[in-house]
């Protein structure tokens, strides 16, 4: 993938990376006991972040906030996951949730879910009307 087919690529994801990591951290520092709970939010929160940060790079520059279909990815994470950015955030956001011990919080998850598989299907949908028979295809080698 070439990064200087769009200038606004590179510093647009160092961005989102630098954001993602300082919620991280203040996360992971919040105050409170580490107890069992808080660590299992973290080894939840710690590999999500990851594989999402890693998503985000491999979708490049066909990452947009509406749905769009600029080109089809199909490669690394996508190659098995047709959405990897909506399942690893919704496992972060359920890491951040255990490890900030705030059952309350959960309301946020709870709205998360059902708003994220509503875009995925718009999103396959688009798809479908840009790359017919190729998206289709893909959708029955891959999950979600």
């Amino acid at each position: 993938m070439a990064l200087s087919g769009n200038r606004n690529f590179v510093p647009l994801l160092i961005a989102q990376t630098c954001a993602a990591v300082l919620v991280f951290l203040l996360v992971m520092l919040w105050p409170g006991e580490w107890n069992a709970e808080r660590w299992v939010g973290a080894i939840i929160a710690i590999p999500s972040m990851i594989l999402l940060l890693t998503a985000r790079f491999q979708l490049g520059r066909s990452f947009s906030v509406s749905p769009q279909a600029r080109t089809l990815v199909t490669h690394g994470l996508y190659s098995k996951i047709r959405n990897p950015m909506y399942v690893f955030s919704a496992l972060l956001v359920l890491g951040f949730l255990l490890t900030l011990q705030k059952p309350f919080l959960f309301v946020i998850l709870a709205v998360l879910v059902p708003t994220q598989v509503i875009r995925a299907h718009q999103e396959g949908k688009v798809l479908q009307a840009k790359f017919g028979d190729e998206y289709r295809e893909y959708r029955k080698r891959t999950w979600f």
